[in-house]
């Protein structure tokens, strides 16, 4: 992608993770990048330094998306840095996996509070602070398909997310923004392994037929391609990224 210098993207959760493949694959497209974090200043100032080094523009910004406070904040903070915002990528998000009956209302409540309530106030801020012709790509969740055990809250919450995206992507009418999802499978992150054994981690990656787990830079490439001018027909969707996993 070329002569997009200009355009600013932002990322939620992204000091690590996918959210930090997806800050440099968006700064190689050409974008300028707002790395937001919640407690992991060092990884994001870190992230923020290597794509200076780059040659790229980016900046680190603290913020806490289930807060509308904080989130307006952001937006102002990267205005002021960087440029009115182009790109939205709500990636922020945890994955605790229980039993339902066994969930506490404290876990309910965050996981709600980081997905949906996340999502629900970047992508407030970002209806009227939006570029037009931007871009917003939200996260759900390949398990919102697979209905897997100990998985209800996080899919609920993910589900949640999935509605919103497509609602606002009929309200976003006469802008020329595109909101979408992505919905990865299994993917190899400290977020994914994290607690596993190896036998369950191979366990789920042979269940794509393409028998791997996902790499973030998988995920990274389809995040580019809705960010970029080849998806400007692709609205209002949900891309299941999970190697034909569901």
């Amino acid at each position: 992608m070329t002569n997009r210098i200009s355009k600013v993207a932002l990322v939620t959760g992204a000091s690590r993770g996918i959210g930090a493949v997806i800050a440099r694959q968006l700064a190689s497209d050409g974008f300028s990048v707002a790395i937001n974090y919640a407690s992991s200043a060092t990884e994001a100032a870190r992230l923020a330094v290597e794509l200076q080094k780059a040659g790229h523009q980016a900046i680190a910004v603290k913020a806490d998306v289930a807060s509308a406070e904080d989130v307006r904040r952001m937006f102002d903070e990267i205005e002021a840095q960087l440029g009115k915002v182009d790109v939205l990528v709500n990636n922020a998000g945890i994955l605790k996996v229980m039993p339902l009956a066994q969930h506490s209302d404290e876990l309910f409540d965050q996981t709600f509070n980081i997905h949906a309530r996340g999502t629900f106030n970047t992508m407030r801020e970002a209806a009227t602070r939006l570029n037009d012709g931007g871009r917003i790509i939200n996260f759900s969740s390949s398990t919102v398909g697979l209905n897997l055990p100990g998985y209800a809250v996080y899919i609920a919450s993910k589900a949640a997310v999935e509605s919103l995206t497509q609602v606002f992507a009929k309200e976003m009418r006469g802008r020329n923004i595109t909101v979408n999802a992505v919905a990865p499978g299994p993917v190899a992150t400290e977020l994914f392994l994290h607690g596993k054994s190896e036998e369950h981690i191979q366990n789920f990656a042979r269940m794509p037929p393409l028998e791997r787990l996902g790499q973030p830079e998988d995920i990274a490439r389809v995040v580019s391609f809705l960010a970029g001018p080849d998806s400007e027909w692709i609205n209002g969707q949900i891309l299941r990224a999970n190697g034909g996993l569901v």
